[in-house]
């Protein structure tokens, strides 16, 4: 598969524990002094292990400064789309535009329904998502002069209010693995955001590129829109020769290291990410001009 030329960022995986919150932000911050460019929680609502993920990304955001943050990946059935997008923004405008929003379908519904969410179907749940990404989207264009009005199956909004702007043109990252997650992605997304362990080995990975890929063009994009990030296992922190492959070869450019290991997340931003770097740099080179639309910020 194709580099498709972005520039590479590394992050963190954290896990959100309740018993030691403290321990979890110094991870964040650990995270922010090793070099690393993002900070990423997953989004289990319904687990008291857990903190709650949105507290969580609002007080890491007051305390940090440079690195970015994200939900690793959101969780859509328990977090309204208007409100959600409100919450974005707003958190991404007292971020200094910081904030990336990595979204799910859902997927434990015995866990979400007790909470109060409706079970959907797979096919229902990413309907869903697609309709929510569409009012997200709409809260955000805070210029469009007419209320946002929508009619979907499973979220409606009648005549809201638009606004606030985030600070940054925010990007939504899906975690997908079946195919019509994947279209979607193609369709709709600014990224890819699948974990490695979750995916039968690199075939997976090809193969979902080529989905997106195909549903971007039918689309009437161009499949370089759409970012492809991956959460690696924590065997990887010091594998850059295998994750400059992944970058060259299957369009990775977004590295985020799944674990709790400050000793890891170190190496991997202080020694791993600047290798890599140089390895995908220097192939890149001698392959010009191919990549000539690359972005240089975490954006692209």
């Amino acid at each position: 598969m194709p580099d498709y030329g972005h520039d590479l960022i590394f992050g963190s995986f954290i896990t959100p524990t309740a018993a030691a919150p403290q321990e979890v932000v110094a991870l964040a911050r650990h995270s922010e002094d090793a070099g690393l460019d993002l900070v990423t929680f997953q989004d289990h609502p319904y687990q008291p292990r857990f903190l709650d993920t949105w507290t969580l990304l609002s007080y890491v955001a007051a305390r940090t400064e440079r690195v970015h943050l994200s939900g690793n990946v959101v969780n859509l059935p328990l977090r309204p789309p208007a409100v959600l997008a409100r919450a974005a923004a707003s958190l991404d405008l007292l971020s200094g535009g910081r904030f990336e929003l990595g979204l799910g379908a859902g997927g434990f519904w015995d866990a979400i329904a007790a909470m109060g969410g409706r079970r959907l179907a797979p096919g229902q749940a990413v309907q869903a998502l697609e309709e929510a990404i569409d009012i997200i989207r709409g809260i955000w264009d805070a210029d469009a002069r007419a209320l946002l009005r929508t009619d979907g199956a499973h979220y409606r909004v009648d005549g809201a209010k638009r606004g606030p702007a985030p600070a940054h043109d925010i990007r939504i990252w899906l975690g997908a693995y079946k195919p019509r997650m994947l279209r979607l992605v193609g369709r709709k997304a600014d990224g890819w955001l699948p974990s490695l362990s979750y995916l039968q080995g690199l075939d997976d990975l090809a193969a979902g590129n080529t989905i997106i890929d195909e549903a971007a063009e039918a689309a009437g994009r161009d499949p370089w829109a759409v970012r492809r990030l991956l959460n690696i296992d924590p065997s990887l922190h010091r594998e850059p020769a295998r994750l400059a492959e992944l970058a060259l070869e299957h369009g990775v450019s977004g590295f985020i290291l799944a674990g709790d290991d400050p000793q890891a997340i170190t190496v991997f931003g202080r020694e791993t990410a600047p290798v890599v770097r140089e390895l995908v740099a220097a192939e890149r080179a001698a392959r010009a001009p191919a990549h000539d639309r690359a972005s240089g910020t975490i954006e692209g």
